[in-house]
């Protein structure tokens, strides 16, 4: 992969605010023309810089207002049960984020869900299906103060 230069990182920066925005107005405001431009955004997408793009829907309006994270710390750990953990909790719809991470607790697991009950069920499913889990932790989001995928690249 090539190093990004200033105008890639104006280019992402505008996608990352409006990944709707028609590749002549985005030329426009980083100063190229339409077709390098264009050609700018193939390349970053191709070299995996750009991994897609998405609608995000308001939870709330979708009846998915309930955000939990989940800590879950194994009994056991080897190669074998984290590969086994991922492949159950890729699998789980609810589930929006699940990070391998370093310290008391193993996973850390981002779910949302509609409602209180749902997430018992989950809770239940989730610890039956993980190999080896010895315990967990649940927090429930009381108000989301800033959620945001944009990375700053200043």
């Amino acid at each position: 992969m090539r190093k990004l230069d200033r105008i890639d990182h104006q280019i992402l920066e505008i996608l990352q605010r409006n990944g709707r925005i028609a590749i002549s107005e985005l030329a426009s405001r980083v100063n190229l023309s339409t077709t390098p431009c264009s050609e700018r955004v193939k390349r970053l997408e191709r070299d995996g810089v750009i991994m897609g793009y998405y609608a995000r829907l308001n939870p709330e309006l979708v009846n998915r207002s309930l955000l939990v994270f989940l800590e879950i710390k194994l009994s056991a750990k080897s190669g074998d049960v984290f590969d086994q953990v991922a492949r159950d909790l890729i699998e789980i719809p609810e589930v929006l984020e699940c990070h391998l991470i370093s310290g008391e607790f193993d996973y850390l697991v981002k779910a949302r869900l509609k409602e209180m009950s749902a997430y018992r069920r989950l809770l239940g499913d989730l610890l039956k299906k993980l190999p080896s889990s010895a315990s967990s932790h649940s927090y429930i989001v009381m108000e989301e103060v800033k959620e945001t995928l944009y990375l700053d690249l200043r």
